[in-house]
């Protein structure tokens, strides 16, 4: 079952785009992205809170996701949310298998 996970990386002024910044520039991203499972990693900029970075994670299954965190990138993530002293919130969704119920399909251009 394909499984969605929102974190919000908040901190001190600037910090949180800091750190989305500098996992892009040392290729962190990209290998997250290549690993098997992945299917989504991608950093969003909420408009009315500055200071708060949100990653969407989404991966094929538990599995793959276990293997991500079994990973020596989770160091290396950690590492950097140290540097950046970071706090995090965590939404985990699982992917509704059904799909978009025909009551909401009117409303989706």
């Amino acid at each position: 079952m394909a499984i969605t996970i929102n974190i919000y990386y908040t901190g001190e002024p600037g910090n949180a785009r800091k750190f989305a910044e500098e996992m892009t520039a040392k290729g962190i991203v990209q290998a997250i992205r290549a690993e098997p499972g992945n299917v989504r990693y991608e950093y969003f900029f909420p408009m009315e809170d500055m200071q708060t970075v949100l990653l969407i994670d989404a991966w094929e299954n538990q599995s793959a996701l276990d293997l991500h965190h079994a990973s020596p990138m989770m160091a290396q993530i950690a590492q950097l949310r140290e540097k950046y002293d970071l706090h995090m919130r965590v939404e985990r969704y699982l992917l509704d298998e059904k799909g978009v119920p025909a009551s909401d399909q009117a409303f989706i251009r």
